[in-house]
């Protein structure tokens, strides 16, 4: 365990991310693929908090069908046993705006704060090479309850993958296994919203 001077000393969760971005918008070279190599593309960590970023830009209703897309893929390719993150050209040739970036990261600052005190490697059996195809997999279903353009849900999802990939940055089991505990929630109540929706609907028709 971590003494409390060790703790008080610990990294802003956010400062890799806005000095990575602030430096490569300078050099005009931000996009998706640079950000994440400069951050450690082999990590799905990285990864599943970058994309979960972009799932939480202040972007018009609907949005959720794009950004959604490279969480997808990703936690697809960790179900699927890849050993590291592959994006796709599109993908990675994706221009980030770095000022929505710095404002999501800014907006999120009350959840890693909060984090940040907590954090420490811990339960780290979970991210184990034999744990990361059904780990991906339960990342997928929350993936796609974010990609679903459902009304009121799509902020849930992708704060619960973000809190999932800040445990997996960190190798904190802890905090990723409260992460999927609210992506379970947050599954379920996306769920519950679809089923409203349709019952709705079946009785306008009949």
């Amino acid at each position: 365990m971590q003494s409390d001077d060790e703790k008080a000393r610990r990294p802003s969760l956010s400062l890799p991310i806005l000095r990575t971005s602030r430096r490569q918008h300078r050099a005009g070279t931000l996009t998706l693929g640079t950000l994440l190599s400069a951050l450690g593309e082999a990590s799905f960590g990285w990864a599943i908090v970058i994309f979960s970023l972009l799932a939480l830009l202040p972007l018009p209703p609907g949005s959720s069908l794009i950004t959604a897309l490279p969480l997808l893929v990703t936690t697809a390719q960790m179900m699927l046993g890849y050993p590291h993150v592959r994006l796709p050209g599109r993908l990675a040739r994706l221009a980030l705006d770095p000022v929505k970036l710095r404002r999501t990261v800014l907006r999120l600052r009350p959840v890693t704060r909060r984090l940040e005190r907590i954090l420490t490697p811990r339960y780290t059996a979970l991210f184990a090479r034999r744990n990361d195809r059904p780990l991906g997999f339960l990342m997928f279903v929350i993936a796609f309850a974010l990609f679903l353009p459902v009304p009121l849900s799509g902020w849930f999802p992708a704060i619960s993958l973000f809190i999932i990939g800040v445990g997996i940055v960190e190798q904190d089991g802890l905090v990723s296994s409260l992460g999927l505990v609210l992506g379970a929630a947050s599954v379920l109540l996306t769920g519950t919203i679809v089923a409203s929706l349709a019952a709705g609907a079946d009785a306008l028709i009949h």
